[in-house]
């Protein structure tokens, strides 16, 4: 029923920045936490930060101090802004936004950090 499109994605250089849009194709501003995880080759799916609807964040430990994440809640988006990358961080970025048990994830964006 919810579609994510997640924007941003590329190749960057290590210590630049990237930021990310994930869009929804419904209102999510009463609904939803939403949040951003990745997946690099070889490797689990990861955590990478969450946002509720108010704009209350939280962000893995790996990632808190160089990545931020907002909402625009009148247009259905979130952002993911990353700075200082590392290549550490090339993965696959997916959107998800969760309403209660029920989840819905983008088809994901290629971030990729060269050194």
């Amino acid at each position: 029923q919810v579609q994510l499109v997640e924007l941003g994605g590329g190749l960057v250089q290590s210590g630049g920045s990237l930021r990310l849009s994930c869009l929804a194709s419904r209102s999510t501003s009463a609904t939803y936490t939403m949040g951003w995880y990745r997946q690099a080759p070889g490797k689990q799916r990861e955590l990478v930060v969450t946002i509720t609807v108010r704009g209350s964040t939280n962000a893995a430990d790996s990632v808190k101090d160089r990545f931020t994440t907002s909402r625009d809640n009148a247009k259905n988006t979130v952002y993911l802004q990353m700075n200082s990358l590392k290549p550490e961080d090339t993965a696959v970025y997916s959107c998800n936004g969760r309403l209660g048990v029920i989840n819905y994830w983008g088809r994901g964006t290629q971030v990729t950090v060269s050194s």
